[in-house]
C-alpha cells in the first residue's frame, strides 16, 4: 500500500508529493476546523479509525490527529483531512483559495455529513471549486472495493432523513480530490461504542468503509 508524502510545504504554493510506504512513515490525520458549525463533532472518531486501520491493515497512522484551520498553511502537513459537522459551513475567500491549493496540490478531503450540513457544505465547496460539481460515485468505484468490499456503496449508519446513503466526489483532472459521504454518518460509527450505542455490525461497517477511504487516498 502506498501513501502520499509531503516533501515541501509552502503556503499558496503547490505541494510536492512522492509515494512512500505507509508501514515506514507515520502520518497524522487532520480534522478541519471551519467557521459556522460544530466542526469538533465526533471527537473519538478519528483515533478509533486510525487504531482500526493500524490493527487490520498495518497502517502506521498516529492516533493523535491534528486540528487544522481551513486557511492555515498547516493543512499542507496532512495528506488526509476529515471534515464533519451538523450545520453551517463558512469559508472566506482566503480559506477557499487555500483549500483549493491544498487539494489541487495532492491533498485529500473527506467530508462526512453528521446531519444537517449538506446545503451549507455544497455552497462552501462551490466557492472552492466553482467549476466542479459533486458526482455520485458508482458502486464499482475502487473506493468501495479495497481492502473491504461494499457492493452496494456506502453503509447506512444512522437514519437521518431515511434517504439512501450517497458517496459523492469532486474530481480534478481525473483525480478524486474530495469524497463526500452523505446520509451515511460514518463518523458516528467510528466513535466509541457507548457514545451512540450502535450495533457492532454497524460500527464494523463504518470502520471498514473508513479504511477504504484512507487506503484510496493514500494510494494516489
Amino acid at each position: 500500500m502506498r501513501i502520499i508524502a509531503i516533501l515541501a510545504i509552502l503556503a499558496f504554493s503547490f505541494i510536492s508529493f512522492a509515494p512512500a510506504d505507509i508501514n515506514t512513515f507515520s502520518y497524522k490525520l487532520g480534522l478541519l476546523k471551519y467557521s459556522g458549525g460544530d466542526w469538533y463533532s465526533n471527537p473519538t472518531a478519528l483515533p478509533n479509525l486510525a487504531g482500526f486501520a493500524n490493527q487490520t491493515q498495518k497502517m502506521n497512522i498516529d492516533p493523535n490527529y491534528g486540528t487544522v484551520e481551513v486557511g492555515s498553511a498547516d493543512i499542507f502537513n496532512y495528506p488526509f483531512v476529515y471534515m464533519t459537522g451538523h450545520g453551517n459551513v463558512l469559508f472566506s475567500d482566503f480559506e477557499a483559495e487555500n483549500l483549493r491549493n491544498y487539494l489541487i496540490g495532492g491533498g485529500f478531503l473527506h467530508i462526512d455529513d453528521n446531519y444537517g450540513m449538506d446545503p451549507f457544505v455544497r455552497v462552501a465547496m462551490k466557492k472552492v471549486f466553482p467549476e466542479l460539481d459533486f458526482i455520485e460515485l458508482p458502486f464499482s468505484h475502487e473506493i468501495y472495493r479495497q481492502p473491504f468490499t461494499f457492493s452496494d456503496g456506502l453503509p447506512k449508519i444512522h437514519e437521518h432523513d431515511g434517504k439512501p446513503p450517497q458517496g459523492l466526489g469532486l474530481f480534478w483532472e481525473g483525480r478524486l480530490i474530495c469524497f463526500y459521504s452523505y446520509e451515511s454518518d460514518l463518523g458516528n460509527g467510528w466513535e466509541d461504542r457507548e457514545v451512540h450505542n450502535n450495533p457492532e455490525s454497524l460500527r464494523q461497517a463504518a470502520l471498514r468503509m473508513g479504511v477504504n477511504i484512507l487506503a484510496y487516498a493514500f494510494s494516489l
